[in-house]
């Protein structure tokens, strides 16, 4: 669900990573107020305007249980106005059948380039049980590609037609690196340290935060179990190192199994980034066993071959569901079995590298861009406004010029929907359903065609939670006495504006 504030003059739509449902009484309450604000910080040794949630960056990780009742003071982009200075705003939701490795983040804007994003935490409950030993300690890593510009810089050289490049560093939990090498870590930097003991195991969840870069996550001589992503338990599979990509998250075992001559390198590295053009740059934490004998030294450990994507696709293909794990799981419409759903709506999303529309330049899925109106869409469903948005939305791409415009997908409700990615640019793409999830079926290289569908893995893909905006428009034709009405605290804008 987007979430939607706006404080010391800055719009903030913080992005919650879970399904949505309504608050049901018999399960635990838990409460959290946020205070979003800019702070003035120095990641990277360079002095810039930072976006912070009570006055921390990264945010506070939101650590609950699986259906548990939340409730945050913030707001919903598309269902709900921006929230004025000094008012606030209470938002309750359910974390309804979920487990797993999460996180929030601003999604408009380019604010997240601005920081605002944190941890998710979902446990299982008490009575079902974990598919591995408990480990002896939790650790969330954030990782994310940084600029020393700020967001609104990098928002309007994008819109100016300027690529991003490569970033300026790489953070781990709002962090800059070690001072491994002298041209490529600043010295004046302050750094993660993450203290272990030695012989424990310990859960660690990574999640990429940032805005545009793969990252290769590995931890020097150490082996990754990984046994979780985005909520779906994994078959347990050994790693060096693993990529991820923009939104991805995934638990790892780690076992404390080395001597203690010294500590030893977290790395994060960009991926499919031109080193000529500063992709030198790279995240670099300390893990600190608590008998080691000194500090980090010597050189990082071996990135994959950066030419060859292979190794990277590879990797994704491996990662598989773990069937046998007793937990709440995806379940799409009560199906566990998506391999036998018929599919009732295909749509072929396709897109270009940013094209120039109306003197700016912006990317396109199906040659549309999507158009951010003044009043939120759900506001404008259930007062029935016309004009507000199209649900014209093309299945395929359409031989037309590209245009901006606030055209929604019209859903079936109950339907069972097959998307297909292509991505017809030179830049990882990475995508985002609003409290849903993919389960990933295929990937490969060049164009997809019908007879793609014989590649599809339909036993145990993965789900994942991880767009440019699109936006789909599903209505109940019936009476749905599980969906809340509105809020009395709700605010207007836009066509409805005069109701505040």
């Amino acid at each position: 669900m987007l979430c939607f504030a706006r404080l010391l003059g800055i719009y903030l739509s913080i992005h919650l990573i879970w399904l949505y449902r309504s608050c049901y009484g018999g399960d635990p309450y838990v409460f959290f107020d946020w205070r979003v604000s800019y702070i003035t910080a120095a990641p990277l040794g360079t002095k810039q305007q930072i976006i912070a949630v009570n006055g921390q960056f990264p945010g506070p990780t939101l650590n609950v249980t699986t259906n548990w009742n939340v409730v945050v003071n913030d707001g919903v982009s598309g269902t709900n106005c921006p929230i004025p200075a000094g008012w606030n705003w209470t938002y309750n939701f359910q974390v309804k059948d979920q487990i797993g490795s999460f996180f929030y983040f601003p999604s408009l804007n380019f604010q997240r380039a601005a920081g605002g994003y944190g941890g998710i935490t979902i446990n299982n409950r008490a009575i079902i049980p974990i598919p591995f030993g408990t480990p002896d300690g939790d650790i969330t890593l954030l990782i994310s590609d940084w600029y020393t510009k700020s967001h609104k810089e990098l928002r309007k050289g994008l819109e100016d037609g300027h690529d991003l490049g490569a970033p300026d560093g790489v953070l781990f939990n709002g962090l800059g690196p070690v001072h491994y090498d002298a041209n490529h870590s600043p010295g004046n930097t302050n750094f993660l340290t993450v203290n272990v003991e030695p012989g424990k195991t310990y859960r660690i969840r990574v999640s990429n935060v940032g805005i545009s870069t793969s990252l290769n996550f590995r931890i020097q001589n150490h082996y990754l179990v990984l046994v979780e992503t985005e909520g779906s338990y994994t078959v347990q599979q050994k790693y060096t190192d693993l990529d991820i990509h923009v939104g991805q998250s995934y638990s790892f075992l780690v076992t404390m199994d080395q001597d203690a001559s010294s500590d030893y390198y977290i790395v994060a590295s960009p991926r499919f980034v031109n080193s000529s053009s500063g992709g030198g740059a790279v995240g670099v934490a300390a893990l600190h066993y608590t008998n080691s004998q000194g500090p980090t030294s010597g050189p990082l450990p071996d990135l994959p071959n950066d030419i060859d994507p292979s190794y990277s696709m590879n990797q994704a293909k491996s990662i598989r569901w773990n069937l046998t794990a007793s937990a709440a799981r995806p379940n799409p419409q009560g199906s566990f079995r998506y391999g036998e759903i018929t599919v009732t709506d295909v749509y072929v999303l396709v897109s270009r590298p940013a094209e120039l529309i109306d003197g700016k330049w912006h990317a396109t899925l199906n040659g549309l861009s999507y158009f951010t109106p003044s009043t939120p869409l759900t506001l404008a469903q259930l007062y029935k406004l016309s004009g507000v948005y199209k649900l014209d939305f093309p299945s395929r791409p359409m031989n037309r010029h590209s245009r901006l415009d606030t055209s929604l997908i019209n859903a079936t409700y109950k339907s069972f929907v097959e998307i297909i990615l292509q991505n017809t640019g030179t830049i990882v793409q990475t995508y985002h359903l609003d409290g849903h999830a993919f389960f990933v079926v295929g990937m490969d290289y060049g164009m997809w065609t019908e007879n793609s569908r014989s590649t599809y893995n339909k036993d145990d893909a993965v789900a994942r939670c991880t767009t440019q905006e699109l936006y789909l428009s599903v209505s109940n034709p019936e009476k749905d006495k599980s969906e809340v009405p509105l809020p009395n605290n709700m605010i207007y804008c836009g066509l409805l504006a005069s109701l505040q």
